[in-house]
Formats: structure tokens, sequence, C-alpha cells
């Protein structure tokens, strides 16, 4: 059995089929975002087919959620303070120390959970920076300048750890923006918030062959669970240790 191909453009792959599994041999490395391929398979049935594809864009798949839920504050105790001290909030939304560093007074290194992507699993690593605004100085789109504080939350570098570089993509990014605030209505207060989370990538040639319907509902499904997860420790860890804050600071005040 042999493998060949016609080389095309400065990036080539040549693939091989023994039993179950597909080997590969990475010829010339890739363009760095676009990709031009030209690949001739043959598999063990003797069959064999061709591939040709011309520049290749990254795709782009996002997911938007947001919350509004009841708030009670305290006085002595308001929201406002709770959001101040960045490393509660951050433990409190990220509480497994184990997978966390603190890098400055601002970012973290967060190891994430791994995720299934099509054929394989990766493990993100990625910096998050929270930062508190207040006064309506520079607030994210769609806060309102009479909100008094807000918690802003981004990730600002990222890494994909576990794949071969014959599976790597040749172009990834990732991107998470997300706001947390009391909104205050008369005697009444509704947390509310807001979080985008984007990703971008090119597929290396292996994976070349997944239908475009396939990756979208791969990648959509992903991004989903990690916003859905996030609100979930928002509405639940976060709150939690709001409690107990107030408690702390009523304490305090005895």
């Amino acid at each position: 059995m042999v493998g060949s191909m016609v080389p095309s453009c400065n990036n080539s792959l040549l693939l091989w089929r023994t039993g179950l599994q597909f080997k590969s041999k990475q010829l010339r490395p890739g363009l760095p975002e676009w990709q031009c391929r030209e690949q001739r398979i043959e598999l063990r049935s003797h069959s064999c087919f061709v591939i040709r594809s011309q520049m290749v864009k990254p795709d782009t798949y996002s997911s938007r959620i947001s919350t509004d839920i009841p708030l009670y504050e305290v006085p002595g105790a308001s929201f406002d303070q709770y959001l101040e001290d960045k490393p509660r909030v951050f433990n409190a939304i990220f509480p497994d120390k184990r997978r966390s560093q603190r890098l400055t007074e601002e970012e973290w290194r967060i190891q994430m959970l791994p995720i299934d992507f099509l054929f394989v699993t990766v493990w993100p690593v990625i910096d998050m920076r929270l930062r508190c605004k207040a006064e309506g100085t520079d607030y994210p789109t769609g806060v309102t300048s009479s909100i008094t504080k807000v918690i802003e939350l981004e990730i600002i570098r990222w890494e994909l750890q576990g794949l071969d570089d014959i599976l790597k993509p040749s172009a990834f990014t990732l991107g998470v923006k997300g706001a947390l605030y009391p909104d205050r209505r008369g005697a009444r207060t509704r947390l509310k918030g807001q979080l985008q989370m984007s990703m971008s990538f090119a597929l290396p040639p292996v994976l070349a062959l997944v239908p475009e319907d396939v990756r979208r509902n791969v990648a959509e499904s992903v991004l989903n669970r990690l916003v859905e997860n996030m609100k979930h420790k928002v509405n639940s860890s976060l709150l939690a240790d709001y409690s107990k804050f107030k408690r702390e600071k009523l304490k305090a005040m005895v």
C-alpha cells in the first residue's frame, strides 16, 4: 500500500491508513492562517480520491448569555463593596484553586477542564483579567453610566495543550468578554450580567473532511456548555459567597 501526493502551495500532508487508524506525515509547514492543500489518499481497499481546496478561511462561532436575578443587599455590605475584592470574586467564580494561579493584581491563569472537540481532546489554558470599574468610566457596551460599579472579565491570552502538531489548528482564537453589576431601581436591586464567548479556528488538513454543519454543531455545543457553566457559577457560587460576605460584615459590626 502506498500513499502519494502532489505538493500544492506550501502546505502538504501525506495520509495513509493502517487497520482502523490514519497515520500522517507533515511534508511542509503550513501557512499560519490560510491553507491551500491538495491531497491524494490511497486506502487499503485500493480506492483513492483527491481532496482539493482553495484558501480555507477560519470558521468563527459565538455564544452569548445573560443573567438577571434578584439581589438582596444590606446596609454596610453592598454588592459594590463585594465587587471591589477582585480575588474573592474570582475565587467564587473559579473555586478550584488547583487549576488557577494568580499572575498580577488583575490577572489569573486558569487550566480549564478538557474539551472534547470532534475527534480530539484539548486542555485550554487561559489568562483571565478582572477589572472593577466605577462612575461610568470605560463601562462595557450596554451598561449605562447610572450603574455604580461593574466587574469586567476578559480572556487576554490562551493556549491549547494536549494536541500533536498534526492536529493543531493553523489559526485559533478564543475570546471571552463579560460584565457583572448591580442594577438598582428604587428599593429593588437586580444582579445583571452578560457573557459573550467566541471561537475561531482553521482545521488542520487531517480534519479537513469534517462537514461544515458537523463543525458548527460541535463548536456551538462546546460554547453553549461553557457559557451555561459560567452562568451557573454566577447564579449559585457567586451569590452564595456574597451571602457569606454579608454575614461577615454584619458580624464585624456587632
